[in-house]
């Protein structure tokens, strides 16, 4: 199926949209990785609205574009972008952390419309990589969109695939890469530096732009610029900020996982809604 023309108002609108699943998901369980799945609702929302191939009532489509979560605890807000575009249940994002769901913490690929298990990091390009290689073996025109993290820089199979991915000028293949500036131990550039992103991107044979991450309209742009350029991958440096919309989180000073008193989520329902679009 092709995906819908992209209007603005529509992704802003579906992107707060995935910020309440985001919320609702994480006050069950009292606590979670609320703070990245608020910081990239704005490219889920770009993406699944307005940009991916895909047919909710078919995950598995042969012919779908392909969407590589590899930073595996983002689910959060992937699973708010999946029952959003229908692919899985309102009502089962109720289930998220539960025993027994297919809503883990952390996405198995067991679950409908995720491409891979993403747990362990530094892992998702590689893949990205294989199947932008075999669709085009395969005579296919879908296309693979990777999301990974700034601390996936750190890793070396992460620069490893960069390099195969412009080595086979794999122009269907698209890596975003989540600047939030905050890993597990601490900002990156405490924990081991990757700046300039942009610049190494480029210098690997990537086809490279940065954005604020956080801004659909520059979303929209950066993946048009991306589509007329021909004969290489395409890197998009996303500056992001942790806990996006919701005031109490962005101000945390870690935030990488959050746990949340209950009087606290009134307050981020409350402060979602004054920022809606």
């Amino acid at each position: 199926m092709n995906a819908p023309a992209p209007d603005l108002a529509y992704i802003r609108q579906r992107a707060h949209a995935m910020r309440r699943h985001v919320l609702r998901m994480a006050e069950i369980v009292g606590q979670g990785y609320v703070g990245q799945g608020l910081d990239i609702t704005d490219l889920l929302a770009v993406l699944f609205c307005g940009e991916l191939r895909f047919d909710p009532a078919d995950p598995k489509w042969p012919d779908r574009d392909r969407f590589v979560l590899s930073t595996g605890h983002y689910a959060i807000g992937l699973y708010a972008a999946l029952a959003e575009t229908g692919v899985i249940p309102l009502a089962e994002l109720d289930t998220y952390g539960a025993d027994g769901s297919r809503l883990e913490m952390s996405a198995p690929e067991t679950t409908p419309g995720v491409e891979m298990t993403g747990g362990s990091l530094g892992h998702g390009l590689t893949q990205s990589v294989g199947m932008a290689l075999g669709l085009r073996l395969d005579g296919k025109s879908a296309r693979v969109f990777n999301l990974l993290s700034d601390g996936e820089c750190q890793e070396g199979s992460t620069w490893e695939a960069a390099m195969a991915g412009a080595h086979h000028r794999l122009d269907r293949l698209f890596a975003f890469i989540d600047c939030n500036n905050q890993q597990a131990d601490g900002p990156p550039a405490r924990i081991m530096g990757i700046e300039p992103l942009d610049k190494k991107w480029e210098a690997f044979g990537w086809h490279t732009q940065r954005v604020n991450g956080n801004d659909p309209a520059a979303l929209l742009a950066a993946l048009a610029t991306a589509k007329a350029t021909p004969g290489c991958p395409h890197a998009i440096v996303l500056d992001t900020l942790m806990g996006r919309g919701v005031p109490l989180f962005e101000q945390r000073e870690k935030n990488h996982f959050i746990r949340v008193s209950p009087d606290e989520w009134s307050i981020a329902r409350r402060q979602l809604e004054e920022a809606a679009p």
